[in-house]
């Protein structure tokens, strides 16, 4: 039996004595010079992501966030620039979302979802319906965005079985793209990108083409999609490939991609994890290229960055297909967490800050001011590229070389950006006032001049 705090050793005089190995930690951060208790205590215990623990610097103490402020836990503030992974649409800690789950977790924190539903859930399944496009219906609540991108492509096989389409059982997804980090998703990444290299052996063999942005290749694409029996579903994130490189595509690519898939049988799942709720500009990404697809994902921002929950919303009549007298013909998934009422809570809560409060409109002056402040920096050395769609502004560099570098300096400008890959983005908080974008569109040319 494992002992319960260390290994148990033999000492010299033959007694048993507890030894604690201690693990490494990452490497001390530059800008930690003091840290908390709770820090020194915890982090040789932590594993990050994407981050090579042995050469990375540690990461920093966060103490408290509000609006688009982070502080540490040694009082300094740094504006944020990419609202926790895109999550915080509203600003850390928004008063109304705080209170609607401060209320929701005195009444019911959670409640299985297998022969139990509840009314946050309900509610917002009945709200998504209406405000998604067509007959986009029926949702599935999952706990992460890779899940519900999991739970859309396990609908869309069993719902060609289940039409007498055995065959069809592959996805088409798209250099660049990026759908999750669990195997089927990895699945439907760019093979080319490297981070999910190591797994190739063992991934799905899946259709990874290039978006298809010409008149030419898109025709290219419906002849593809109508030749290639095995295709149960397209992947593709609409407008924007968030983590593949903030790589844009117009909403005439969209369009043209659902009516190839729309004339092959072919079902579309838009993964808009990333670019729902604001932040290309509407509300859902879809809706600005009038395209309804099969079914769509959503996470992230859905709660406003306050709790974990994924919808996987389905057109009712893919829906349709999965009502039988067999009892087989259900769709074999239930994450424990799903529906989780307090983060049901907060998505309503979130929901009725979109109708209430101008989100699109803050996105359009979002927009504008990134237009105005990124643009100049096209002429500079070392910048490829320049883009801004809503409230997304990127600078792409022609060789980012080290990445750490970037990091740590515009920390120093007291700004939170994580470039990844070749690019400087920003992703704020849907409320971010004038003076804090301002700031961060400062810090960047601020660093990239230097």
């Amino acid at each position: 039996m494992r002992a319960p705090l260390g290994r148990l050793a033999v000492n010299e005089g033959g007694a048993q004595a507890l030894a604690v190995k201690v693990p490494k930690r990452p490497a001390p951060h530059p800008l930690v010079s003091e840290a908390p208790p709770w820090y020194e205590a915890g982090l040789p215990h932590i594993w990050l992501p994407y981050t090579q623990m042995k050469t990375t610097p540690a990461p920093l103490p966060v103490r408290s966030a509000s609006g688009s402020r982070i502080t540490l836990s040694n009082g300094r503030e740094l504006i944020d620039g990419i609202a926790s992974w895109w999550t915080a649409c509203h600003g850390y800690a928004h008063p109304a979302l705080v209170a609607a789950m401060q209320a929701q977790l005195a009444q019911l924190p959670h409640m299985m979802f297998g022969g139990l539903v509840h009314e946050p859930a309900l509610k917002l399944a009945a709200r998504l319906a209406q405000l998604l496009p067509g007959d986009l219906s029926r949702t599935f609540f999952s706990d992460s965005g890779s899940v519900s991108v999991e739970v859309a492509m396990k609908v869309a096989i069993q719902h060609h079985r289940q039409a007498g389409h055995r065959e069809r059982n592959r996805f088409v997804s798209f250099l660049g793209g990026y759908h999750g980090d669990t195997l089927g998703t990895m699945a439907v990444a760019d093979p080319e990108e490297g981070m999910h290299a190591l797994f190739r052996p063992v991934l799905r063999r899946e259709h990874v083409v290039p978006l298809p942005k010409t008149p030419a290749t898109q025709a290219d694409f419906a002849r593809f999609l109508q030749r290639e029996k095995d295709i149960a579903a397209v992947v593709i994130e609409p407008r924007v490939q968030g983590a593949g490189g903030m790589r844009f595509h117009s909403a005439e690519t969209l369009r043209a991609i659902a009516d190839a898939c729309t004339k092959a049988g072919v079902l579309l799942i838009a993964d808009e994890i990333f670019v729902a709720f604001g932040r290309t500009g509407s509300l859902f990404a879809c809706e600005a290229a009038g395209v309804t697809p099969d079914i769509i994902t959503l996470s992230k921002a859905l709660t406003g960055g306050m709790s974990p929950l994924a919808a996987t919303v389905v057109r009712e009549s893919v829906a349709e297909s999965f009502w039988s007298d067999d009892p087989m013909d259900a769709l074999m998934h239930g994450p424990t967490y799903m529906a989780h009422a307090l983060g049901c809570a907060a998505a309503n809560a979130s929901l009725d800050l979109f109708e209430r409060e101008p989100r699109i409109a803050q996105v359009a002056a979002i927009e504008a001011q990134l237009r105005e402040g990124l643009e100049p920096l096209r002429e500079l050395h070392n910048v490829a590229d320049v883009r801004v769609l809503g409230a997304i502004g990127v600078v792409q560099l022609e060789d980012p070389g080290d990445l750490e570098h970037w990091k740590l300096a515009l920390l120093k400008e007291g700004v939170w950006v994580r470039p990844f890959r070749d690019i400087l983005y920003l992703t704020p908080a849907l409320t971010i006032d004038e003076s804090d974008l301002e700031a961060l569109i400062g810090a960047i040319g601020r660093v990239l001049r230097a």
